[in-house]
């Protein structure tokens, strides 16, 4: 399984004091998330598989974090894990393309 975790800016305000430390650390966090901590996923098979995982920061400045393929609910739960122990957040939004774990 390929494992994808991509750092998102979208309600980062880019001129606040400490923006560029903000972005270092969100890119540094979603680096370590792909290749530590989720790095046990790469052997799941199907290797053809993949789990695609953002993060960013909610407007408190808490990492948050959502699955935004369609990954079985066993993987699901494992990135859930894993992000709870890191002290990351569900990442919660009314958009309608966001997946739920298949059974």
């Amino acid at each position: 399984m390929t494992v994808t975790v991509l750092a998102i800016f979208d309600e980062f305000n880019q001129n606040a004091p400490l923006a560029k430390v903000m972005k270092e650390r969100l890119i540094r966090l979603a680096a370590e998330l792909q290749d530590v901590h989720l790095k046990s996923l790469t052997t799941i098979e199907p290797l053809t598989e993949d789990v695609v995982v953002y993060i960013s920061y909610n407007p408190k400045f808490t990492v948050r974090w959502r699955i935004v393929n369609d990954v079985p609910l066993a993987i699901e739960k494992e990135v859930a894990e894993h992000c709870a122990t890191l002290g990351y957040i569900v990442w919660k939004t009314a958009a309608i393309n966001v997946f739920k774990g298949k059974e």
